[in-house]
């Protein structure tokens, strides 16, 4: 994150994180890499959106899993951010783009390090069971008190 970002002079912070394990009735786990893959992918997608007479561009951030980029989008679509933050001439969008910090979405694969992606793989299973949500940690922490 340093050498993306060396305007920072590496102050960095982030602003919220999850250990990622279960999502829409999923189980995600990380397994060492194998032959066998699985038709469903994890995505990554920030939502842009905006409200009416509000001078702001608002984000929501969301993981999906799905067979395709296009079926990811059409999930995002049925967001309530994604109705609610969205009106005439100023609609909710997801962008293509090439950083992180910007309105997106990303197969979650691709995103990973070579190191990780030549070694390790995303099982993605449908459990038959309720899974526990994912604990979300949110404040401001410094990227200098973890590393």
């Amino acid at each position: 994150m340093k050498s993306f970002w060396p305007e920072a002079k590496g102050k960095i912070h982030i602003d919220a994180w999850r250990e990622v394990t279960t999502v829409d009735g999923f189980s995600i786990t990380i397994e060492p890499k194998n032959a066998s893959t699985t038709k469903d992918q994890l995505f990554f997608i920030n939502l842009g959106g905006y409200k009416e007479n509000e001078f702001e561009e608002y984000h929501y951030k969301t993981l999906a899993v799905a067979g395709s980029l296009g079926l990811a989008s059409k999930v995002a679509k049925t967001t309530t951010f994604y109705k609610h933050y969205s009106f005439e001439g100023a609609t909710s969008h997801i962008d293509d783009k090439y950083g992180i910090d910007v309105d997106d979405i990303y197969n979650v694969a691709d995103i990973l390090a070579p190191i990780f992606k030549d070694h390790y793989s995303l099982k993605i299973t449908l459990s038959e069971v309720p899974l526990p949500e994912d604990v979300q940690h949110i404040g401001y922490l410094k990227i200098d008190k973890i590393v």
